[in-house]
């Protein structure tokens, strides 16, 4: 089914589709003490905190062009924050061209809030492993449209908006609408992959696997970084300060930790050491 703005198909009534895409992303450093993890947790705190949230959200309500309804924000004790926008779509007088193509969203220059219909929320689990010296971050950003309006397009700002060694993506359509003659359309757009709404220059920085239900509309995609400098991933210092055995049992902690996150599974450090030999 591909349809240009000139083929749009005649609804009757209100088109009634929801389209959902979850976006959560990870971000992974090594903090050696208990110091240098609180102070690591402390910044991501500060970094992602609920005002600095509600910017990106309203950014993203720009991008989707929605009507804001209403907004609701916190900053949890120890850490972490939430931020939920109530959204509609309003009377669509003329849909943009480019909502009917796979390809990226553009990253704005300027914010202005307009939403109505459904949701976009964002909650941070900022969290440390007990002994092995691994942090990580993680923020999970739901846009939830109805009608016409595309979640997709907001996708490129969402991954230029954080610091993101792992992303997992998910995007699904539900529920139908129906034309004018009564024939229900469970999609209104072209869609192969999420990945087609992601920049090629990003694409090229990370490994990435696809899993999609077309049947369904269901379309998974997930990202690991490729290219890993241990000096990113250090808080407070360089691996100029540890020495080389230091730095490749550090290196192999948060492999391990980025891969058990993209694979969705845990894996021993004996399995590992067992394959190498």
């Amino acid at each position: 089914m591909t349809l240009t703005p000139e083929q749009r198909i005649t609804l009757h009534g209100f088109n009634n589709l929801t389209k959902s895409l979850s976006f959560n992303m990870y971000d992974i450093c090594y903090t050696k003490t208990r110091e240098e993890r609180e102070a690591y947790i402390a910044y991501i705190d500060e970094q992602y905190n609920s005002d600095r949230l509600k910017r990106i959200l309203q950014a993203v309500t720009n991008i989707i062009g929605a009507h804001v309804l209403n907004i609701a924000q916190q900053d949890y004790v120890p850490q972490g924050a939430s931020v939920t926008i109530l959204v509609s779509e309003g009377p669509v007088v003329e849909i943009p061209t480019d909502s009917f193509e796979e390809s990226p969203g553009p990253l704005p220059d300027s914010v202005v809030m307009q939403l109505d219909k459904s949701h976009i929320t964002v909650h941070t689990y900022p969290e440390y492993h007990p002994d092995e010296g691994i942090s990580t971050f993680r923020a999970d950003i739901d846009v939830s449209t109805c009608g016409e309006i595309s979640p997709l397009k907001a996708l490129n700002y969402l991954i230029h908006s954080f610091d993101t060694d792992i992303m997992t993506i998910d995007y699904r359509v539900r529920g139908f609408t129906r034309d004018i003659h009564g024939h229900k359309l469970f999609i209104d757009h072209d869609i192969s992959s999420i990945q087609n709404y992601i920049p090629n220059k990003v694409k090229s920085q990370y490994d990435m696997i696809d899993v999609n239900v077309y049947q369904e509309n269901i379309f998974h995609t997930k990202c690991k970084l490729r290219q890993f400098d241990l000096n990113n991933y250090l808080f407070g210092y360089t691996k100029d300060k540890l020495s080389q055995q230091e730095q490749q049992e550090i290196t192999e902690r948060l492999k391990t930790e980025m891969d058990e996150i993209f694979y969705g599974t845990s894996i021993s450090r004996g399995s590992l050491e067992s394959e190498d030999d």
